[in-house]
């Protein structure tokens, strides 16, 4: 089975730089979201972003007048209905994904194929939730969608071979690059990623040094591009501390425990560049 048309919920962040990249791929993309505000604000981010592209010669416009066409989007789950593959990106919360996946479920064609793009819940748990689980994997791109290359394909306890090649083949197609890991608590990249980050708020908690001092000694010392803390900021303080929950809590390792910074952070409403501060003020 090819992957013709996608299917998108959530309209944020994540699921508008999906709908992007498929929609620059020649994709037919239905953009599903409960809020026509955040509908409007992805479609006129994605725009923005094509204008840029065209600004700095990377593509036409003609290239990108045809990407917008082929973007569409409601508030309707019925009109996933077509799709050949649906994937879910929604905000990180288990409550919330799982209602949605349900309703995925419930319109798609039995043939078509459900994709995640959770960063740190369980596929297999997400999977049960559907009536064909063997057609159900995760794809966990990375933010922003447009400008990062990698996608982790994500196997369930009971996702079929031909579902992983599907969207090993799709993402491709999507000029990524896929690695195949095991379901596991934040799959690879974020089970490395998080700790460090948590580890950068223990050591500006105890005063080891500033904000500033941490994210220049990561970037002049381990030729990172960004700072941890600048990092933290960017995916959201509040995105951070659920995935290390989820992490403290799946593993039952102490060495996964928040930082209790991090958490008043959250608690305060400082969650980064979204908030206009985080660690730092934006």
């Amino acid at each position: 089975m090819s992957i013709h048309s996608i299917g998108v919920v959530g309209a944020g962040v994540m699921g508008g730089g999906i709908a992007e990249v498929a929609a620059m791929a020649k994709l037919p993309v239905t953009l599903v979201d409960v809020s026509d505000a955040a509908l409007k604000k992805a479609i006129d981010r994605i725009s923005a972003n094509l204008v840029r592209l065209v600004a700095k010669g990377a593509v036409t416009p003609e290239a990108t007048e045809a990407a917008l066409r082929l973007v569409k989007a409601t508030r309707g789950y019925d009109a996933l209905g077509e799709a050949d593959l649906v994937v879910e990106a929604a905000t990180e919360n288990i409550e919330l994904k799982s209602e949605i996946v349900k309703r995925i479920g419930t319109v798609v064609r039995a043939d078509a194929v459900i994709a995640t793009n959770t960063s740190s819940f369980s596929i297999t748990k997400l999977a049960s939730l559907v009536s064909e689980p063997g057609r159900f994997v995760g794809m966990h791109f990375f933010n922003p969608v447009p400008a990062m290359r990698l996608v982790e394909i994500v196997r369930g306890l009971r996702t079929d071979d031909a579902t992983v090649e599907i969207v090993t083949v799709l993402a491709k197609q999507l000029g990524k690059t896929p690695i195949a890991v095991k379901n596991m608590p934040g799959f690879v990249v974020n089970r490395i990623l998080l700790p460090m980050i948590n580890e950068a708020f223990f050591v500006l908690e105890e005063g080891e040094a500033s904000a500033e001092e941490v994210d220049e000694g990561m970037k002049l010392g381990c030729n990172h591009p960004m700072g941890p803390l600048a990092l933290a900021d960017l995916i959201g303080l509040d995105v951070v501390l659920s995935i290390t929950e989820v992490f403290h809590r799946e593993f039952a390792d102490s060495k996964y425990r928040p930082c209790l910074l991090l958490k008043e952070l959250v608690q305060a409403g400082f969650l980064g560049r979204k908030t206009g501060r985080g660690v730092f003020v934006y």
